[in-house]
């Protein structure tokens, strides 16, 4: 059978692997990867193994054996220089030429970083690989400072700049969030549930500083000593950590001629305007059936929903990306579940079940088709555990619902 090259190894392509074998794939199987690493999670990263309460180990989605037991052959520090659709090649920068029957690109995404001076300083960080962790709990948790607790300016009140900051100040750092909304998630949850989590930061002593930008990082010694505001101030810092998103790495998909459009342009089926080479996880922007528009997504759940669907419309079965976006996060005692389309939920009214200062509630998207009644788009849980199966069907089944039963909490979510 054709040999499938898989050309980036995190979690979209690690699952796209095994996806093939599980499905009864006999052919060869090589995956590329640019970091020495086996293929690991991110969401920790910026969580429980920033905090040190998590190993390597529990980053692996998949055993390390099984790459071999499974024969997929795992190319680590390897990444693809120059692919050639006609002859259906891959060079890699070693040198190395692959041909492919069928190809999956799942190269992910860099972070962004900011054209301001001082970015390159040491001290000042992004998060996203391992070693990116690492190198960051590292400077967390020495002991480098003698006059003072250790000061960390996050640039980005995002997810990845919010989780960080928790992390940062559950270790003993001072903390200091730059953001340009004027409520930290105010884009992706509205004001009032953005607020909920800009409360518990500020309750645990972390300092916002809204609808405000970095405009230059100071040095002293030779390392960055502090952040200048867009209004002027100067915060100081030992650590400066820069989250303002990422950039999909559509480079190699480009230059082959592949259709790019906030990310690889895919179908439905995650396949590129190529019908032999398909996109997974953070690169990919494909076809969402239920949105009837192109969706790019950063999460966890994409990464492997898109690597699943790729790996079976590469074996010619029925394969189509119509799950419910998922992801979640962990900040200080807020743990949160979220399930539903972006995209509809922007102008949807939030129903809140329960109350939503007391730190365990259920938040509810609902777009009204009446006084009282509504279809739910996306729901959210907030330390309340094991809901998400009837948050989703609520969802997926597109019935009215009664917003008075909704936010009652004595009426069971699975009789809605």
């Amino acid at each position: 059978m054709d040999n499938i090259v898989i050309i980036g190894a995190g979690l979209a392509g690690a699952t796209a692997a095994h996806t093939l074998r599980k499905e009864g794939f006999d052919g060869g199987i090589t995956l590329v990867g640019a970091e020495e690493h086996h293929p690991y999670i991110r969401p920790p990263l910026s969580k429980g193994f920033l905090a040190g309460n998590e190993d390597e180990g529990s980053l692996l989605p998949y055993p390390v054996d099984s790459y071999a037991e499974k024969r997929i052959d795992f190319l680590p520090r390897e990444t693809a220089e120059q692919l050639d659709r006609e002859a259906g090649e891959v060079r890699l920068a070693s040198g190395k030429t692959m041909k492919y029957g069928q190809l999956l690109l799942a190269t992910g995404a860099t972070p962004r970083s900011l054209p301001i001076s001082g970015a390159d300083l040491p001290g000042v960080h992004c998060l996203r690989t391992l070693e990116d962790s690492k190198e960051l709990r590292e400077a967390l948790v020495n002991n480098a400072y003698e006059q003072h607790d250790r000061r960390v300016v996050l640039v980005g009140s995002g997810w990845i700049g919010l989780e960080v900051a928790a992390t940062a100040r559950t270790l003993g750092a001072e903390v200091a969030v730059l953001g340009k909304d004027k409520i930290p998630l105010e884009g992706v949850l509205g004001a009032e549930l953005g607020t909920v989590f800009l409360d518990r930061h500020r309750k645990a002593g972390v300092t916002f500083h809204p609808e405000t930008s970095a405009a230059g990082i100071t040095a002293a010694n030779g390392r960055a000593s502090g952040v200048v505001t867009d209004s002027g101030l100067e915060l100081p810092a030992d650590l400066v950590v820069i989250a303002v998103g990422v950039t999909p790495n559509t480079e190699l998909a480009e230059a082959a001629g592949l259709t790019i459009q906030n990310g690889i342009l895919t179908d439905q089926s995650m396949r590129t305007s190529d019908p032999r080479i398909f996109a997974a996880g953070d690169v990919a922007n494909p076809f969402h059936p239920v949105l009837g528009e192109h969706q790019r997504s950063e999460h966890w759940a994409n990464a492997i929903n898109t690597g699943k669907v790729a790996a079976k419309a590469m074996l010619g079965k029925p394969a189509v990306l119509n799950h419910i976006p998922y992801f979640y996060t962990d900040q200080f005692d807020l743990g949160m579940e979220y399930s539903g389309y972006g995209p509809l939920a922007r102008d949807a009214k939030v129903v809140a079940r329960g109350d939503t200062s007391s730190g365990e509630f259920i938040a509810f998207w609902v777009i009204p088709v009446s006084s009282d009644k509504g279809r739910v788009v996306a729901g959210m849980n907030v330390n309340i555990w094991d809901v998400q199966g009837p948050i989703k069907a609520l969802i997926r089944q597109e019935n009215e619902v009664n917003l008075q039963q909704l936010a009652d909490l004595s009426v069971p979510l699975d009789s809605l």
